[in-house]
């Protein structure tokens, strides 16, 4: 192995003049354009654009298609033959609208959106830059297809068509995010990625098990950061951004900066990001149940209620968060391509903000609740090799280690205990991919998967009268998570107009746990499971014109018990406790997909997607026995025991809607509309609506773009949901929810406007202000536990060099 590497070494330090570079430009301004992608189905190949507007595309030599397609010019195909006769300098032109206008990585390799049968958005830079989010969970947000979920301002916790958490898959360049400790309330993990490092964000709409495994269920977040750009040219190419912002909702502090540097064969990308937020401003006009005009304080060994000057300040939602990347890439030869990436990430500790809303006895039930630093870190190194052989076109060999910690630290008012329980899980990851093409009409795409999760977790229980620290119960047993599978899919091009695509997964899992029985009465020391799943899907893609697309999937998914639902013990709500459970089978979903979309005359394009998902031998929370016993005291109060149990079904349907209209002299108008009804089966036999299935909401925007200047005027809204239309479960959470009028908790309907624009002072310097929720809503989006911002003014600086 050491010789391989030194004849790679040396092959990159001798070979020259192997690459054929490509230049891109607007046939208006004769600008280079970054970020165009080339795709090519055979041979296979897949390349983007840097700075200069350039990319080496010898691996496309031969080929009789070359699909060149960037956001908001018109798409075009040529033929290699076609460019060379070009001098490999291509101009594109501006267009309105396109029905696919990206190729995406979310199914793991590079494939044009009109090959993939599920719904795929694509979450563009200059969409970001825009929109300026504060943080991941705010930029799916943005796309106005996916619902966040805030419990404190440090968060956001996606739904996607009415499933939430452990019930979708979360990918950072193309490694699996989910842990084995990933739960089915609500969780945080997505603000971990910096959006200023990304090159672009994904969602795949719907089942995606069959490449990516378990957790797959409603839909995939793929995140790929900034690719390191080589230069094709005799210079360095040097490119990057600073960027400064600010927000008065939050008083946020905000800056960015990240650099490139490339070379003909190495390339280096750096980045470092830091967030400041204060305590959370809330809007003046809406339901009072949503004020908290106090907080705790400790003063003199007791608590102390302090009421607030400003009762709209949530308190304590402030926190801060670090961000940094690096990545290298080495390309010796036009064959292979070398990448590693380092990523950092933690949080300040910051409040739970829904648990200080908590009354018991008259009184706020916690004097503290807070979740410690959040801690991410990933090293991933792949490698790409460009073949042509009978195994494959190209291989990727992608080893990836993580490590992830997060805490929990709470207090009951005027209790001199504080409990701490800490996580920590690392885990190991090897995806071994492949690509080949036989014949013209055929592409398989097929690999290998294994991944652990050793997962530590611990209790402690502190004195602060007398700072005496004890161990006190963990949340987790000790414990490893391993998953292997192998997977095939297999892409059938029938005929021009019709594409056929079908895929398997087999998929082993195995749990290995040790339980700590000091402090509760637990039948068992140690628990095992080894047990497999079998998925696979079909769907087809039809384009009777290049203005019409129809698309069909059908599809299974499934998600395996992980430790957080068979070992975990916490308290689910007052009186409740949940305890472990090792007999526990995979849960399956069947879902079918329908979507349709067509421009009409280049002025407007209509997509509309209608989906269905049963799901089998769901992983629920039910009421359950210990020793015989069906409630225990936990934490000094008598609880009833429940435990993650094989024993519902669930339904979820809905359809997402899209209108795109372009006016003349560069005005335009959009909307998006979601709505998904989901119910699941309670243990008495009868149904709840879907806890995760969100209300209807959208958003709705008029435009108006030139070269120079963007602006945006736009609603994004909320339907109501009365107490009968929410879950069981979320009927007693009287402390995040309105009151109706006969007292019950209720979300309601809410709405804001929003005014935004960017200025381009030159190819370099922009400028991007705006205001928020301008008639100063207060809202909550549904199950959130803390209210959205008010009335926010934000103004960002952003320097390109």
């Amino acid at each position: 192995m050491k010789n391989i590497y030194l004849l790679l070494l040396l092959l990159g330090l001798t070979v020259s003049g192997f690459s054929q570079t490509i230049t891109i430009t607007d046939n208006d301004s004769g600008e280079p354009l970054q970020f165009v992608v080339l795709i090519s189905e055979s041979p296979k190949a897949y390349a983007t654009t840097n700075k200069n507007g350039q990319s080496d595309i010898t691996d496309f030599k031969g080929s009789e298609k070359i699909d060149v397609t960037f956001l908001g010019y018109k798409k075009v195909a040529f033929t290699y033959s076609d460019i060379e006769s070009r001098n490999f300098s291509i101009e594109l032109e501006k267009t309105n609208l396109n029905i696919d206008e990206v190729v995406v990585s979310a199914a793991r390799w590079q494939q044009s959106s009109s090959s993939i049968p599920l719904k795929v958005i694509t979450i563009s830079p200059a969409k970001v830059s825009m929109q300026n989010p504060q943080t991941t969970a705010d930029l799916l947000g943005i796309s106005g297809k996916v619902f966040i979920q805030k419990s404190q301002q440090g968060g956001g916790s996606p739904m996607i068509r009415g499933f939430a958490t452990n019930r979708l898959l979360y990918s950072v360049d193309g490694v699996r995010m989910n842990t084995a400790i990933f739960r089915g309330g609500n969780i945080q993990n997505v603000i971990s990625v910096d959006p200023f490092s990304l090159e672009n964000a994904e969602v795949l709409f719907g089942p995606g098990s069959v490449i990516y495994g378990s957790d797959a269920i409603g839909g995939v977040m793929s995140f790929q950061t900034l690719t390191p750009q080589l230069s094709y040219s005799e210079s360095t190419l040097i490119s990057g951004k600073a960027v400064a912002r600010y927000s008065s909702a939050n008083n946020e502090r905000t800056g960015h900066f990240d650099v490139n540097v490339g070379w003909g064969k190495w390339a280096f990308v750096t980045s470092v990001s830091s967030f400041d937020y204060d305590h959370l401003r809330q809007g003046s006009h809406g339901p009072d149940e949503y004020i908290k005009p106090y907080h705790i304080q400790r003063q003199s060994e007791t608590d102390v209620v302090i009421y607030q000057n400003d009762q709209l300040l949530q308190i304590p939602t402030a926190y801060s968060q670090i961000n940094m990347m690096q990545k290298v890439r080495f390309r010796p030869t036009e064959k292979f391509d070398f990448q590693y990436g380092f990523h950092y990430s933690e949080t300040s500790p910051y409040g739970r903000y829904d648990r200080h809303n908590r009354i018991r006895n008259g009184l706020p039930r916690y004097a503290e609740w807070n979740y410690g630093p959040q801690i991410w870190m990933m090293n991933n190194f792949s490698v790409t090799h460009k073949g042509d052989n009978v195994l494959y076109d190209q291989s990727t060999l992608r080893l990836a280690q993580q490590a992830f910690e997060e805490s929990r630290i709470d207090r009951s008012l005027n209790k001199s205990d504080r409990t701490t329980n800490t996580e920590k899980v690392k885990a190991y990851s090897a995806n071994f991919d492949f690509v080949k093409t036989t014949g013209t009409k055929n592409t398989l795409y097929y690999g290998l998967e294994y991944v652990l999760n050793d997962v530590e977790s611990t209790g402690e229980v502190e004195d602060i009268s007398t700072t005496v620290v004890e161990d006190g119960p963990s949340r987790y047993p000790q414990a490893t998570w391993q998953s292997m599978a192998l997977y095939l899919n297999d892409q059938f091009k029938i005929s021009d107009q019709f594409l056929l695509q079908a895929g398997i997964r087999y998929n082993q899992f195995k749990i290995d746990a040790e339980f700590d029985t000091r402090f509760y009465p637990f039948p068992f020391t140690e628990a095992n499971m080894n047990k497999g799943a079998l998925t696979g899907s079909i769907g087809g893609v039809f384009r009777p014109t290049e203005d019409w697309v129809i698309s069909t999937n059908l599809a299974t998914a499934f998600r395996a018990p992980n430790v957080d639902d068979m070992g975990k013990v916490f308290d689910s709500e007052p009186g409740a406790v949940v305890v472990p459970n090792p007999d526990l089978d995979a849960e399956y979903a069947y879902s079918a997909d329908l979507g349709v979309a067509k421009i009409f005359g280049d002025i407007v394009k209509i997509d509309l997607s209608a989906y269905y998902t049963k799901l089998n031998n769901a992983l629920v929370r039910r009421d359950f026995t210990l020793n015989g016993l069906d409630s225990i005291v936990y934490d000094g109060v008598m609880s009833k025991v429940q435990a993650i149990q094989n024993a519902a079904e669930a339904n979820v349907y809905g359809i997402q809607a899209g209108i795109e209209v372009k006016l003349p002299e560069g005005f335009g108008l959009s909307s998006d509309f979601n709505y998904q009804k989901g119910e699941e089966e309670l243990d008495d036999g009868t149904t709840s609506p879907s806890r995760h299935a969100a209300p209807a909401f959208g958003i709705t925007k008029l435009t108006y773009a030139t070269d120079l200047l963007r602006l945006e005027l736009y609603a994004a809204y909320q339907a109501e949901y009365s107490y009968n239309d929410l879950a069981v479960s979320e009927q007693e959470k009287t402390e995040i929810y309105a009151l109706d009028e006969n007292g019950n908790p209720y979300s309601p309907s809410w709405y804001t406007l929003n005014f935004k624009g960017m200025y381009n002072v030159n190819n370099s310097l922009s400028f991007s202000a705006g205001i928020e929720n301008l008639t100063d809503q207060r809202y909550r989006p549904y199950s959130s536990g803390a209210s959205a911002p008010g009335r926010n003014f934000f103004l960002s600086l952003t320097q390109k060099f």
